[in-house]
């Protein structure tokens, strides 16, 4: 058995190969070009690696072309943590180079591949769905980041057009706001805003309803009775909110565009329908689960797994006589992020889900995160035994009625 070791970088990779003793076989300093890449296949095949033996491959990436090149045909490719490939190294000064990284990489699959997870088989949809879903999450966070920059400004000598915003919910990010805002950057323009000024605000945002009804209550909150900065400052700070204007309308874009591409990619798998059976699970979300777990059913070996993967299984921490039970901190975020998120939806649209959820907070006391956590715990182990079994969600089995207290004491 021969092992694979990869230390990557912006411009060259270190690569390293050992056989079962941990003797070093071969080493190269290669390119990252297609040049490069060629000398690491050809360097694999002469030490045996075919499509039916593969040689497997440690690097401390998951991402990239290399990482592509590498996932041609059943090579295994471990993507390692860099902190882990740390504890591994021996050297007492905690120095490091590159030719050696590369070969601790090896000798970590020679010696505990069994603890590690190779990267999932997942297919080239399921892939394009995690690029694309983990992208708009990342823009909705910019999105809203920005917002908060552009309220903080506003705070400081624009309170009415706050005022103005807390018409709609993340008012902000609404584009009638922002029109607004282009044409009126200081309090002192927006006070002489007349009604067909806002009106046509409001048209030029995409607004067709309720437009003269929205008009009189923007121009009442704009004309409300504030403190003024003085007139250079004042127009100053216009000027930079223009600015963080600009910024904030390209996050709100790339988030819009971002979303509707995500639906039409995950619209085009037609076996989509179990997590599209799930309560809770709206087009963005769904998504997003499906971006973290993939569509490799032999990733995880029970539902135990995902659960812990999720960090929505508690976690017993036990040191001599004490033990405590804590929920996870080594998880994956983006997934524990949607499962909340999943779990919060799925109260208003399942009945089950709902009374689940009371019995959390009633008969065991636990406070609203614990209760929406254990729900999730439920809700996504549910969604393994659905894959597996390639079946729809069943409410009335997914949450089968509790025994009857008489029952119980009896």
């Amino acid at each position: 058995m021969i092992y694979c070791g990869i230390d990557w970088a912006e411009k060259t990779h270190d690569v390293a190969l050992v056989d079962d003793s941990g003797r070093l076989l071969a080493k190269r300093h290669i390119t990252d070009d297609a040049a490069g890449y060629k000398i690491l296949l050809d360097l694999l095949a002469e030490y045996g690696d075919t499509e039916e033996k593969s040689i497997p491959v440690a690097i401390e990436t998951s991402r990239g072309l290399l990482v592509a090149i590498l996932r041609t045909g059943k090579r295994p490719v471990f993507a390692i943590n860099p902190m882990a490939a740390a504890r591994y190294r021996h050297a007492v000064s905690r120095k490091k180079s590159d030719p050696s990284a590369a070969l601790v990489l090896a000798n970590m699959l020679r010696t505990d591949m069994h603890a590690h997870r190779p990267l999932p088989a997942d297919s080239e949809w399921a892939r394009a769905v995690a690029v694309l879903a983990r992208a708009q999450q990342d823009a909705t966070w910019n999105r809203q980041q920005m917002s908060n920059q552009l309220r903080s400004l506003l705070r400081e000598y624009f309170p009415a057009a706050l005022r103005a915003a807390a018409i709609w919910q993340n008012g902000l990010c609404r584009p009638e706001i922002r029109e607004l805002l282009k044409a009126a950057p200081t309090p002192a323009i927006a006070g002489r805003l007349t009604r067909s000024q806002i009106t046509a605000a409001l048209k030029r945002a995409g607004r067709k309803r309720g437009i003269e009804a929205d008009t009189e209550r923007l121009r009442e909150a704009l004309r409300s009775d504030w403190p003024h900065q003085p007139p250079l400052v004042e127009d100053a700070l216009g000027k930079q909110m223009l600015a963080l204007l600009l910024q904030l309308d390209a996050a709100c874009t790339a988030a819009d565009n971002l979303a509707k591409a995500v639906e039409e990619t995950f619209a085009q798998r037609e076996n989509a329908e179990v997590i599209l059976s799930f309560p809770g699970l709206g087009a963005q979300l769904r998504a997003r689960v499906l971006a973290e777990i993939g569509d490799d059913r032999e990733r995880f070996a029970d539902a135990r797994g995902l659960k812990a993967y999720a960090g929505s299984s508690p976690i017993t921490r036990a040191s001599g006589k004490k033990s405590a039970i804590t929920r996870r901190w080594v998880k994956n975020d983006r997934l524990n992020h949607a499962g909340y998120l999943w779990a919060f939806a799925a109260l208003t649209s399942s009945p089950c889900a709902k009374a689940h959820y009371r019995r959390r907070r009633d008969d065991h006391a636990d406070w609203h995160a614990s209760a929406l956590r254990n729900l999730f715990n439920r809700m996504i182990g549910q969604l393994h035994h659905c894959l597996q079994q390639h079946k729809l969600f069943d409410e009335q089995a997914a949450f089968p009625a509790p025994p009857s207290r008489e029952v119980s004491a009896a």
